[in-house]
């Protein structure tokens, strides 16, 4: 492992004016957990995780059946996961384990039991790997800067015209936050980024980020990438 595990807590800064910058979000340190609003978060760069989390059989089933190009970024998101379960609940993660629900989403287990009253996001890109671990439902999305062209893309499909108008026309970390935001909050739903999901969640600022409903939300720049995570009250 290529860095250290332990606490840090994290705050937004103070908005002094309205001038927007590039990037607009804080940063987060990779390695360390963080705690923001009763989660705990990490996120890694991929380059930086040397080593294979240790898995129960029921894992190796899952990881085998996934097709190799996926199996890495799985096991790299299993393995932050398992060191943030460690830390959190456990204080070791060799007894923990992280197998999908029905819908997907990642349900822990210690010694074979599951943990009542916990819940886990995972997130990972081509360079990047996060986890979220709260109380209350979590998501966690990350979005490299270099897919804002995508998003913009796909923004009449999952962004209102407000929303459009928040990341406006050439400014790639916003569309990666706007986008990083929707699916954090679709996973803390446990539904989907596309459909009608998406459009439900509704962004009312992107610095500092405000969602609709009974949801609080927060972003961070994560290197070359926007890192979301969003609580959502049962």
């Amino acid at each position: 492992m290529g860095f250290a595990v332990m606490d840090a807590k994290v705050t937004h800064p103070a908005v002094t004016h309205p001038v927007v910058t590039d990037p607009p979000f804080p940063p987060i340190a990779p390695g360390p957990v963080h705690r923001w609003g009763g989660a705990r978060l990490i996120v890694a760069r991929r380059a930086d995780l040397h080593r294979a989390p240790p898995l129960s059989p029921a894992e190796e089933r899952v990881v085998r059946a996934l097709p190799p190009w996926r199996q890495a970024e799985w096991l790299a998101g299993r393995l932050l996961a398992k060191l943030l379960v460690g830390v959190a609940v456990t204080g070791t993660a060799h007894d923990v384990e992280i197998l999908p629900r029905d819908d997907g989403s990642p349900r822990v287990l210690v010694s074979g039991s599951p943990v009542p009253g916990v819940y886990l996001s995972i997130s990972h890109t081509a360079h990047h790997v996060a986890a979220a671990l709260a109380p209350e439902p979590v998501g966690v999305d990350l979005c490299e800067n270099g897919s804002a062209a995508a998003v913009y893309r796909v923004a009449d499909h999952v962004l209102s015209p407000r929303e459009r108008s928040l990341i406006g026309t050439d400014r790639p970390a916003l569309a990666a936050g706007a986008w990083a935001l929707k699916e954090a909050a679709v996973k803390a739903d446990r539904s989907g980024i596309f459909g009608a999901a998406a459009r439900g969640v509704v962004i009312l600022g992107l610095d500092p980020p405000v969602l609709g409903g009974r949801r609080r939300a927060m972003v961070w720049q994560a290197g070359d990438a926007v890192l979301a995570l969003v609580l959502a009250r049962p």
